[in-house]
């Protein structure tokens, strides 16, 4: 009988016959694969892995940021930062801000899109004035709110007044700095979950809004089972987006409170700014970062099985 004769780097599969690339062949396309990929690998590595790396080593140690000197000391600083009140009321005031800016910013986007939605004269100009606050610096929307919240100069106070109600300390007070916080937050970012449901609502098919005419189905009902079904993917990740940006709320907070009066605003991210450039326990500031990516991570965790459920696609 005569059999068909194959090379060395060639097997039998499936009764086909395929050729086994050679090893020095492999490692060139290797080579080749790592060297498109660098350009965005290196950027990567070195200001997201390392840093994230680094930050959990300096959390088991002692280090004071000042001397390049430290000791390891293990899970010390973590029990230190669980056991402490600060921890505790930052770890509320974070997630209080995170849930309630991530809330109101999606609604109030959502509503701003469906009043925006409709081309009437100057729908541009609307679009663009919506926008501009999130292309605005915090810092500088900081600034001129803190102008608005002064309680003896401010807008919102002589608003106030102009319709015969009590004037309010704003900023001043351990009961509405939180609030003033959370303002600023909702007010800068609205406008960028607007532009999204814009673009979300203009994909949703206009034949599901004529069919459920017919069907008779009313405003609210097609809100309800087309649009919001419509645009839920964009509302998943404008939760996403939104929750990770209160959870490292920093520029407004330092620019409006300082994380106070008496820590009512001192946030998760705030607390490692205190920890680590003014009381110098890089170690506890470093554990309380650490904390924080957890939390990220959990709530990402948490929303993409949720996602599973809710979102259509």
């Amino acid at each position: 009988m005569n059999y068909p004769i194959r090379s060395l780097n060639e097997t039998q599969v499936g009764g086909r016959g395929y050729r086994i690339m050679p090893t020095r062949q492999r490692i060139r396309g290797l080579v080749e694969i790592l060297l498109f990929i660098a350009p965005a690998m290196i950027p990567l590595i070195v200001f997201w892995v390392y840093p994230i790396v680094r930050t959990i080593a300096i959390s088991f140690t002692d280090w004071d940021y000042m001397t390049p000197s430290y000791h390891i000391v293990g899970l010390r600083n973590y029990v230190t930062l669980l056991k402490s009140s600060a921890f505790s009321s930052a770890l509320n005031h974070t997630l209080t801000l995170c849930v309630s800016s991530a809330a109101f910013t999606i609604v109030g986007g959502l509503l701003l899109s469906l009043l925006l939605f409709n081309a009437f004269r100057g729908v541009g100009l609307y679009k663009a004035l919506v926008f501009s606050p999130w292309i605005t610096p915090t810092v500088a929307v900081s600034l001129v709110w803190m102008w608005i919240f002064d309680p003896d100069h401010g807008i919102a106070n002589a608003i106030l007044r102009w319709f015969h109600l009590p004037g309010s300390k704003w900023m001043a007070s351990s009961q509405t700095a939180m609030i003033c916080v959370i303002i600023v937050t909702v007010w800068k970012s609205m406008g960028y979950a607007s532009i999204f449901y814009l673009t979300a609502l203009e994909k949703v098919p206009k034949s599901l809004y004529e069919a459920s005419s017919l069907d008779g189905a009313n405003v609210f009902q097609q809100f309800l089972h087309i649009t919001l079904s419509g645009v839920s993917p964009t509302t998943f990740f404008l939760v996403v987006v939104t929750t990770i940006n209160g959870l490292q709320a920093y520029d407004q907070i330092q620019i409006l409170t300082q994380g106070g009066p008496a820590g009512s605003t001192r946030t998760l991210l705030y607390l490692y700014y205190q920890l680590g450039f003014q009381q110098f326990k890089m170690g506890e500031a470093t554990a309380a970062a650490v904390a924080l990516l957890v939390i990220v991570v959990a709530f990402t965790g948490a929303q993409n099985e949720i996602s599973k459920r809710l979102v259509t696609y």
